[in-house]
């Protein structure tokens, strides 16, 4: 689709601010139309959140176009669910089925339409209104692979036994042990918690494997 420059504020971070970053993005995807120029004016525009593939049917379109959605990158697709973004139903066709399959499963309800879920998600991660995000409540046992939490020392990645900080900068750091009662800050969304508990596989960078194979 595009190819992201190295030094433009585009990069989304899981609580789902918008920064400068040299991390590389392993996906694409965007909230409408975020810039005026080069740079980013507002957080979001309407509830239409989606991660999509860097290429797509050999499309390509430039960055910054006027009244054109702004291209946002996620280092992997684990922060760009925190972020609250989903998979694209064109581009991720596969990955978009997996997740409303999931999230039908976990909420014990029909299939949701891609509107459903864009309404649901927009309540789960902003206070109604405005572009706070709102933080949730969970089980330290019965969170799921793949989430992210609110730490004082910023977002950590809950993977299997560890939790992995996260920088704009660095990407993951050196994992800890997971807590193993109490109660978390989730950063993302519960509807897509509950899916990733529900078996949606969410794509991790590969750091964080090799760390749990060391």
């Amino acid at each position: 689709m595009t190819t992201p420059p190295a030094s433009a504020r585009n990069r989304v971070a899981p609580d789902g601010q918008i920064h400068v970053s040299a991390l590389r993005g392993a996906w694409t995807g965007n909230r409408g139309c975020l810039h005026r120029g080069e740079d980013i004016v507002r957080s979001h525009r309407g509830n239409l959140w989606i991660i999509c593939a860097l290429q797509f049917k050999d499309r390509w379109s430039r960055q910054w176009q006027p009244n054109h959605y702004t291209f946002l990158y996620f280092h992997d697709e684990a922060v760009a669910l925190a972020a609250g973004h989903r998979p694209c139903g064109e581009c991720r066709h596969a990955s978009y089925q997996a997740y409303r399959a999931a999230w039908s499963r976990a909420q014990e309800v029909p299939a949701p339409s891609a509107g459903q879920m864009n309404r649901q998600l927009q309540a789960e991660r902003l206070v109604a209104g405005t572009s706070r995000r709102r933080l949730h409540r969970w089980s330290w046992r019965s969170l799921p692979d793949g989430v992210f939490i609110a730490a004082d020392s910023g977002p950590q990645l809950v993977y299997q036994d560890a939790v992995f900080p996260w920088s704009t900068h660095r990407g993951y750091g050196q994992a800890s042990a997971r807590p193993r009662s109490g109660t978390a800050t989730m950063l993302t969304p519960p509807s897509t918690a509950a899916a990733l508990q529900a078996g949606y596989n969410a794509q991790v960078d590969p750091a964080v494997g090799d760390q749990l194979s060391t």
